[in-house]
C-alpha cells in the first residue's frame, strides 16, 4: 500500500487576459500576469498527483506556507485513505481556518490525492469516481469583462467560434446599457447572455430590490431576460436568496466562494439557488463537489461547476461533473497561457461540448519545462481592493 513520500507546493505565473481592454486586468491584474498554486504529491511507489487551490491567485506566499505547514501531517500516511487524510487536514486547520484560506490548500491536496488514486488504478478520474461514460459536457462561456463594445465583439466572436450558445458577462446594477448592448450583439450570433453581478464579496451588498430593479430596467431598455443571474447578493444579504427566487423567473446562480460542502448544501436545502456552482479548488476538493451534486439532485437544483482556476482546477471540476452526470460546465474565456498548456490534450472542446478522454487520473503533468517557462512572479497577485472610480462602470 503506497504512502505519501513528498508534498511540494508549486507557484507558477503566466500572461493572462488583455491588459488594455479587460476590466479584470485593469483593476485587479495590472501586471498582465496571474499566479496559480498547485500541490504535487509523490507516493512511495513513484505515483505523482497534482491538485490546485484558488488561494494562490490572491495570496501565493500564504498558499505556499500552508502547504509547507500541512506537509508533515501527510508524510508517511496511507495515500488511498483519502477520507482520513481529509479529516486530518480539517482537524489541523479547523480552529483557525475551517472556512477560508486553509480550505483552498486542503482542496489542492485532496485533488492531488484523488489524482494519485485514479492514476494508480489506471483509470481517468471521472471513471474512477463512478462515471459510466465520457458524455460530452455542454459549455457556457465565461468572460464578458471588456471595457468597450469593440473588445466585447471580439469576445462574442470567440464564443461563436467555440460553438457555445450561452455567454456569461460581468455587469453590476449600474451597467444595464452594457448588458443590453451585449445581449443584442450576441443574439445576432444565436448566443444567449447570462450575467454575473459580482456581489459575492461585497459588503454592504446590493439588495433583493436592487436585483429586481436591474432585471426590470434591462427589459425596459430593450434587453431580454438573462439566461441566469449569478452572485447577485453579498454575504450580508445571502439569506434573502430564497425570497429573491420567489419573486423572479430568472434562474439564480451562485456558490463559487463557499468553502465547505456543509454550508453550500444547507443553502440548497433552504432553496437559495436554481443553479449551484461549487468549485473543487475552493470547497475542499472533489469529494465535497460530489456531495453538492447529490444534495442538488434531492432539491432539483442544477449544478454548473465553477471553473476559473488554471488547468488542474478546471479539470478537477470537469471530472467531478462527468462522474456525477453533470450536464453544463463553465469554460473560462480569458486567454491564460498556463491554463491552455495544462488543458492541452486533457479537455477537448468541439461544437460547444467538452470531452475528457481516457488518460489516467486528471491526465495532466507539471513538467520541469513548464516550471521554467512560467516562473512565479511577485507582481502577479490579484488586487481585490480597488479605489472606487466612475471609470470602473464606464462602457466606452
Amino acid at each position: 500500500m503506497a504512502t505519501i513520500r513528498r508534498v511540494r507546493p508549486i507557484l507558477l505565473s503566466a500572461p493572462y487576459g488583455d491588459p488594455e481592454t479587460s476590466m479584470e486586468n485593469i483593476l485587479h491584474l495590472p501586471s498582465g500576469l496571474r499566479t496559480a498554486g498547485f500541490v504535487e504529491i509523490t507516493l512511495s511507489d513513484g505515483t505523482i498527483g497534482i491538485g490546485e487551490g484558488y488561494l494562490a491567485v490572491f495570496a501565493p506566499e500564504v498558499f505556499r506556507s500552508i502547504v509547507d505547514l500541512l506537509g508533515p501531517v501527510l508524510i508517511g500516511a496511507e495515500a488511498d485513505d483519502i477520507g482520513t487524510r481529509f479529516r486530518d487536514l480539517v482537524t489541523t486547520t479547523g480552529y483557525w481556518s475551517l472556512q477560508g484560506a486553509a480550505r483552498h490548500v486542503v482542496s489542492a491536496i485532496e485533488i492531488a490525492l484523488q489524482d494519485c488514486a485514479a492514476r494508480s488504478a489506471g483509470l481517468p478520474l471521472w471513471r474512477y469516481l463512478g462515471g459510466s461514460d465520457d458524455h460530452p459536457l455542454r459549455a457556457y462561456a465565461s468572460g464578458g469583462d471588456s471595457r468597450n463594445p469593440h473588445a466585447m465583439l471580439a469576445e462574442i466572436e470567440q464564443v461563436s467560434d467555440l460553438g457555445i450558445d450561452v455567454f456569461k458577462i460581468r455587469a453590476r446594477a449600474d451597467q444595464t446599457e452594457k448588458a443590453r448592448w451585449t445581449q443584442a450583439a450576441a443574439a445576432r450570433r444565436g448566443i444567449d447572455i447570462a450575467i454575473d453581478m459580482t456581489q459575492n464579496l461585497m459588503v454592504p451588498s446590493q439588495t433583493v430590490e436592487d436585483v429586481l430593479q436591474f432585471a426590470q430596467q434591462l427589459i425596459t431598455d430593450g434587453g431580454t431576460r438573462p439566461a441566469f443571474l449569478e452572485e447577485v447578493l453579498g454575504p450580508d444579504q445571502i439569506h434573502h436568496l430564497p425570497d429573491l427566487r420567489s419573486r423572479t423567473d430568472i434562474p439564480i446562480a451562485g456558490g463559487e466562494i463557499v468553502t465547505t460542502e456543509a454550508e453550500l448544501c444547507d443553502r440548497l436545502r433552504k432553496g437559495s439557488y436554481d443553479i449551484v456552482q461549487p468549485d473543487a479548488t475552493v470547497i475542499g476538493g472533489i469529494r465535497p463537489v460530489l456531495d453538492v451534486f447529490d444534495t442538488a439532485r434531492e432539491s432539483n437544483t442544477d449544478v454548473y461547476v465553477h471553473c476559473w482556476g488554471a488547468g488542474v482546477g478546471v479539470l478537477a471540476n470537469y471530472h467531478a461533473a462527468s462522474a456525477r452526470g453533470g450536464q453544463v460546465v463553465e469554460w473560462p474565456l480569458p486567454q491564460f497561457a498556463l491554463r491552455s498548456e495544462l488543458l492541452r490534450g486533457c479537455a477537448v472542446i468541439t461544437a460547444g461540448h467538452i470531452t475528457l478522454g481516457e488518460k489516467p487520473g486528471l491526465g495532466v503533468e507539471i513538467t520541469p519545462a513548464l516550471e521554467r517557462e512560467f516562473p512565479f512572479r511577485e507582481d502577479a497577485v490579484y488586487r481585490s481592493l480597488v479605489p472606487p472610480s466612475p471609470a470602473h462602470s464606464a462602457w466606452l
